[in-house]
Order: structure tokens, then sequence, then C-alpha cells
């Protein structure tokens, strides 16, 4: 008796924490439905935002001026949501509050990166108190860290602004800075973009024809800028920043791919062909546009005597994560070219050019050497204007087409 009373306490008690489980489980949080504006914590006061529209409790569109970045990765574990960008590792991980807010962290974990955010549902990314006193639509020409030699450098502003509203970009000899999205409030400017590798944020005191302001990239570097209006500055050329050193003639490489396999200028598949090789990696945004590009028109022209291949230069500490995000990539872009691994580890751009010592500098991620089928290179360009350059990034492919159809041609 004492044994079948004992059993029917032992059901019940597991009756109950199994009701109780379930209990918690349908009243764990999702996300509702809607648009957030999300800020993220910079520090000293300053909060850079952006807007994330939750169309279901597993999918998401980031909002960039015309830039929309769709999210199909929204997992829940315990009390917290993560929210993962497409390609890149980071992710925002968050506690869902019981009004629906979200209070949480952007990271990146191959970096040691935690940057605080909070979000609410809005469809405001800036307050604007006071109409614009400046407008600053046109081309500026700017300079960051003006008051450093060995930080500085140059870039060309290009925006368009209706009432209070701004959109537009900064270019680089480098690249650019994506699609930034903002407003002028009195005389101030503010400007923001967050595609998941980068949190970009612009601050500045304007009028019709001069910027003073600061820079944040994410909560771990910020510098100063200034900039003034100027309708005729060009940056310098990308095609001659850089170049082979004396005494090369040819590139040379051999890295290896996933399976293992070591890939070189020299096997069969590249000979007698026009070959592409891009410098890049999969945590660049610059370099995700590009292959982007890339792969579109490597599908469209291949049987022509084309190939393209990718040399990645990952920052993650092991061989194994590198290339388990060069397959993310991949996969999620359709790229059919091979990407070797070249460097695991750092993107240090020094420590890059050791692997390439043909090269008088590895100066930007991407840059893509042009190789005519004789082997020569013929060009290497550094850098990549993206869709958020408008009239540059059509200038761009316009000339890249016309360069790699002679190329073919020959």
């Amino acid at each position: 008796m004492r044994y079948l009373i004992f059993s029917l306490f032992i059901l019940v008690l597991v009756s109950c924490k199994t009701e109780t489980k379930s209990e918690t489980q349908s009243k764990s949080q999702t996300l509702e439905t809607g648009t957030y504006r999300v800020a993220l914590d910079l520090n000293n006061g300053v909060e850079l935002p952006f807007l994330m529209e939750v169309t279901s409790a597993t999918t998401a569109k980031v909002y960039n001026a015309e830039e929309v970045i769709e999210i199909d990765e929204i997992t829940y574990e315990n009390d917290s949501v993560y929210i993962k960008t497409p390609i890149f590792q980071a992710y925002l991980v968050a506690k869902i509050n019981e009004d629906g807010s979200l209070a949480g962290n952007y990271v990146k974990e191959a970096l040691k990166r935690y940057v605080p955010f909070e979000a609410t549902q809005s469809s405001v990314r800036f307050e604007t108190n006071e109409p614009a006193i400046s407008d600053v639509s046109g081309n500026w020409e700017a300079v960051f860290s003006p008051d450093s030699e060995e930080d500085k450098y140059i870039a060309k502003g290009i925006f368009k602004q209706t009432g209070n509203k701004v959109t537009g970009t900064f270019e680089t000899t480098t690249g650019d800075y994506r699609f930034l999205e903002g407003v002028v409030s009195g005389n101030e400017l503010k400007l923001s973009t967050f595609d998941g590798a980068h949190a970009f944020m612009f601050t500045a005191s304007v009028t019709d024809s001069t910027m003073t302001g600061t820079f944040y990239s994410g909560n771990h570097w910020q510098e100063p800028f200034t900039a003034k209006r100027n309708p005729n500055y060009e940056l310098p050329d990308a095609n001659s920043l850089t170049y082979l050193k004396e005494g090369y003639d040819k590139v040379a490489f051999s890295f290896p791919d996933a399976d293992g396999n070591l890939i070189s200028l020299e096997d069969e598949r590249f000979k007698d062909k026009v070959v592409l090789v891009q410098i890049m990696g999969t945590w660049c945004p610059n370099c995700l546009d590009e292959s982007k590009y890339f792969s579109k028109y490597y599908k469209q022209h291949r049987d022509e005597g084309l190939e393209i291949v990718a040399l990645a230069f990952e920052y993650v500490k092991t061989e194994e994560q590198a290339f388990k995000n060069i397959q993310r990539l991949q996969e999620r872009i359709g790229i059919t070219y091979p990407i070797v691994l070249a460097q695991a580890g750092t993107s240090n751009k020094v420590k890059a050019q050791e692997k390439l010592p043909m090269l008088n500098q590895v100066l930007s991620y991407p840059t893509t050497i042009f190789i005519d089928k004789r082997g020569q290179v013929r060009k290497i360009h550094t850098g990549f204007n993206g869709p958020a350059t408008g009239e540059k990034y059509t200038q761009f492919t316009t000339e890249f087409e016309a360069f790699v159809g002679e190329l073919l041609a020959e």
C-alpha cells in the first residue's frame, strides 16, 4: 500500500511539473510585429538609431535609406531573442520586456565587442525639434582625423536633403560608408546606418558650406572630421593606388579551399582565361556588395572565358570558423566561383600584404586584380563604390564591364 501511495505521489508531482513547464512555454514572449526604433548606446549620451520592421516572430527587415536588409534568422532561447543579420556573424540579443520593448546588446563575439541597445515600437529614426537651417545636398570635400598625420584620410560626401531628411554616404579611397540616413535639425546633422557588420553614426554642426563633426563606429572608435562644400571634388583614381612592385610582373599565390585543396593561378581552370582576383573578407559590407555584383556577372560571362577567385582574409581565430563564414557567404549570395582562405586570425592589411608580396600595399578590402589571358596584370582596382554611392556605382559598373569585355575579346 505504501508503495502504491508513493507511486501515485510521484505521478502527481511529475504531472504538476509537466503542466508548469507547459504553462511557462505558452507564456514565453515572442517579438510583436511592427516597426521598432533600435537605439545603440555609444556612450557619453550618444545613441545610434535605426529602424527594424518585425514582419513575423522569425523574420524582420532593417531599413537604411534605400537599403532593405531581410532577416530570416530570429530565434528564442530561455528568456532571450536572438536576431542575426544575413551573412555577417554579429547579432542582436535581447530580453523582451512585458510592454514588448527590448533591452540587450549588439554582439560581435570574435572581436569581443558589445554595444547595449534598447528598442521600442516607433517609426521615427531621428526626432527633429526645429526646421533645418542649412541644406547639405551636394558634394563635400571631407577629411577625417584632420589633426593626426597617422590616422588622417580623405573622403567625399554626397548627400540629398528634402526638408529635414538627409540620405547619402561618404566615399573614401577604400570604399563607402554604406547607406546613411538622418536629419538636419537646426544646424545639427545626424546620420546613421546599421547593416549587421557595422554600426556607423555621424554627427556634425553644419552651415551651407562647412561641416565639423564626429564619426562613430560602434562604441569602440570615434574620430573628428571636417568638410567643405566642393561641387568639383573627386577622390584619387582607384586604379592607381595599388600596383605591382618593381621586379614583379605577375600575381602568384597558393591558398586552401574548404576541402583542403590548394588553389593557385597555375591551375588548369585559370589557364588562357581572364581572371579576376578578389581580395576580400566575409565580414566586410563593401566586399558583400562587390561579391553580389561579381557573382551575377560571373554567371553571365563564365562561358566566355572568365574566372574569378576570391582570397578571404578573416579575423576569426580558427580556420574552421573562417571556412564556415565563407560557406555561409557562398550559400547566401549564390557564389559559384572559388573562395580560398588566405589568412585567419586577423584582417590586418600589413599582414595581408605579406601574403601577397608582389603588391605595394593592401590598402582596402575589397581590392580587385584584373589578369588577362596571358597571365599579365592589367589593372588593380582599390575599394568598391557600392549602390549607396548612386552615380558612382553606375559609373563603376559601366567601366568594369567595358574593360572586362575588352580582355575577353583579346
